[in-house]
């Protein structure tokens, strides 16, 4: 009996695996940020930066720019890659995060690694908002 309830719920499981392998995800589940590349800036823009690391995890890389007499960190830039869409579907290699103290400022997308000193992507002002503690 139990080999038999065993198979079924295996049989079960399968089945909802091969029908889920064939979906695209469209709709960011909650707790996710948006692909497409405007309705991400709108998204980070209400962020703080321990939210957008819970969302996204840690940047690839991160540089701070402190005050030279306390050391304080006053702004920030991160990058990430492959995270965003463009208007086409391909993805950015790149997505540089300009923060200002805790928020996002300003947001651009890189058709590179984010080594390049010139800019080969779409750059987008963040609108000020409140964030979201």
């Amino acid at each position: 009996m139990k080999i038999w309830q065993t198979a079924g719920v295996l049989s079960i499981a399968l089945s909802a695996w091969h029908v889920n392998a064939g979906e695209i995800k469209t709709e960011p589940l909650a707790g996710e940020l948006p692909t497409e590349e405007k309705a991400f800036v709108n998204a980070i823009g209400k962020l703080n930066k321990a939210k957008i690391v819970e969302l996204l995890g840690e940047p690839a890389k991160a540089e701070d720019v402190k005050l030279k007499d306390s050391g304080r960190v006053v702004a920030s830039i991160w990058h990430y890659h492959y995270i965003n869409t463009a208007a086409d579907g391909e993805y950015y290699q790149t997505t540089e995060l300009d923060f200002i103290d805790d928020q996002v400022n300003v947001v651009v997308f890189l058709n590179n690694d984010g080594s390049e000193q010139v800019p080969a992507g779409q750059k987008y002002e963040v609108p000020e908002v409140k964030p979201e503690m």
